[in-house]
């Protein structure tokens, strides 16, 4: 079964990055997490469009970085990945680190929730936190 992902620009420029890398680097953390990457659709987006999604279907009134929603069947990763690239830039700003590598990290953000791992609750902030950064550092060595 070949993974299947779509890189999506709506409203904005698709990012200049190596998608056949980043699809490799996707697979090998979903592994890492006994799961397979199976159809994942990143949706690059700007602010306003992240937060109609954002009203419409979670009932939020904010900007975030990244929406994803689940789709997985049991072990298979599926998904629609809604990425703000207008607060990913604000946030690497914000941070002082490159966009790139936010952006990167976002990327993962939402591979690492349909794997199961949260970060809204006490504590599982820091173990997403911790999960990135292993997941970047794999991106690294590939």
């Amino acid at each position: 079964m070949t993974p299947a992902f779509q890189w999506i620009a709506s409203g904005v420029e698709r990012p200049e990055l190596d998608y056949q890398q980043l699809e490799q680097w996707i697979a090998r953390v979903a592994q890492s997490h006994n799961r397979t990457a199976y159809r994942l659709n990143y949706i690059f987006c700007d602010d306003e469009e992240i937060l109609k999604v954002n009203r419409e279907f979670l009932r939020h009134d904010y900007y975030t970085d990244i929406i994803t929603f689940d789709n997985c069947l049991g072990s298979m990763l599926r998904g629609d990945l809604f990425i703000s690239l207008d607060t990913v830039r604000t946030n690497a700003e914000g941070l002082g680190v490159d966009y790139d590598r936010e952006l990167k990290r976002v990327i993962i953000h939402g591979v690492l929730h349909l794997c199961g791992i949260n970060d809204k609750g006490p504590g599982e902030r820091e173990v997403m936190e911790a999960h990135e950064n292993d997941a970047l550092a794999m991106l690294d060595s590939l």
